[in-house]
């Protein structure tokens, strides 16, 4: 990756171990990354077969005092959070620093729907999982162990696709009203742009 200001992550239909490794990598070399549509997120095998599997991680606790840990997260954002630290020497001070660099939402809020977000095509389902091979939503499994909030992030999500919409049209518009205007005027904007061209614009 490009060293950036921030990597702004659109986690829909990525696998997660794929995705966790990428931005394992880019953490440890100093990047900022922030990851959104944790719940989008894909898991390869069926869905119940992956439940099953956290079901039994579920089961893991400290027999003297539960308190202590492992803490089992129910949140699609804290379950990627917690794959992406497997990968990282967290209890280091390298490691420490490069979990704080690292944040995860579920759906996409404020500032970054306004942001221009990115893929990481080597983690897609679509280019990695053979057709026709299962594959399940992390929400859904956050859903069925106790996350609570899948109605109300698809709730956010679909005012904000409503309102991107709204957006995108008029953009649309505007950009077909500036071409128009240019082709009308292009006699006169023509010695104009020659000058500017002179200068390397």
């Amino acid at each position: 990756m490009v060293f950036e200001r921030v990597i702004l992550i659109d986690a829909r239909n990525h696998l997660l171990g794929r995705l966790a490794s990428t931005i394992a990598k880019a953490l440890l070399s100093g990047q900022r990354v922030v990851v959104v549509r944790c719940e989008e997120i894909n898991i390869s095998g069926s869905f119940y077969r992956n439940k099953l599997k956290y079901l039994k991680y579920l089961r893991l606790r400290c027999n003297v005092k539960p308190s202590r840990g492992p803490f089992h997260f129910r949140a699609p954002s804290k379950m990627l959070l917690r794959v992406v630290r497997g990968m990282i020497p967290h209890k280091s001070v390298r490691g420490a620093e490069a979990m704080k660099r690292l944040k995860v939402f579920e759906g996409v809020p404020p500032p970054y729907d306004q942001m221009k977000r990115m893929v990481i095509p080597a983690a897609l389902r679509v280019i990695r999982l053979r057709p026709g091979r299962k594959f399940c939503r992390l929400g859904r499994i956050a859903h069925e162990v106790g996350w609570k909030y899948q109605d109300v992030v698809s709730t956010l999500e679909e005012k904000r696709k409503a309102k991107a919409l709204v957006y995108y049209e008029n953009k649309k518009k505007i950009l077909r009203r500036k071409a128009a205007a240019e082709k009308r005027e292009a006699g006169t904007l023509a010695p104009l742009n020659q000058q500017i061209a002179q200068f390397g614009h």
